[in-house]
């Protein structure tokens, strides 16, 4: 299992399910995981850029994590966790020494705002994609903090660039780490 981290529009999402259907992994996004619960509340609390409480993220993150694993399936997980709280909720679960790493995709802000205008989604208004990263950015120090010293190994990925070269950069880890073999 690793994960990927970055801001809104790092392609973050666009690389985990290219992976996964690549090599018959599990790709878990707490976004689509929120998305799939169908709840108004929940909804809108994301269409203003808010986050959602961090006992229901944890609680759907692990169940779909146990999932894949009695399944034999190796996870991709897609912007999780995404705070200190998530964090050391992973460590303290254990969850945290499954990880064998995280990828965090490096993109410029210019390049992140183009992605993000051809994206469109509802919930990519300015002021939402400008808390998400604010949000990002102070939590992404103390996140990698926790998890370092539980073992985890943090990379970080030239995200820019076509789609098929930022996999090849991010398939470079992955065979150091193990995941994937030549």
């Amino acid at each position: 299992m690793f994960g990927l981290l970055g801001s809104a529009g790092s392609g973050k999402s666009l690389q985990g399910q290219t992976l996964a259907q690549k090599y018959g992994w599990r790709w878990l996004s707490v976004g689509e995981l929120l998305r799939g619960q169908h709840n108004a509340e929940l909804e809108k609390i994301m269409l203003q850029g808010g986050l959602v409480d961090d006992e229901l993220v944890v609680r759907l993150m692990h169940a779909a994590m146990a999932e894949a694993e009695a399944k034999g399936q190796a996870v991709v997980l897609d912007g999780y966790p995404r705070d200190e709280w998530q964090a050391q909720w992973l460590v303290e679960q254990g969850d945290a020494q499954k990880l064998r790493g995280m990828i965090v995709l490096r993109v410029s802000d210019d390049e992140l705002w183009r992605r993000l205008e051809e994206r469109g989604r509802a919930d990519d208004t300015r002021e939402s994609i400008e808390k998400r990263w604010q949000i990002f950015r102070n939590t992404i120090a103390r996140m990698r903090n926790i998890l370092s010293e539980a073992g985890v190994a943090f990379v970080e990925v030239d995200g820019e660039g076509a789609i098929e070269t930022v996999t090849k950069r991010i398939e470079v880890v992955l065979k150091d780490w193990e995941l994937i073999k030549e």
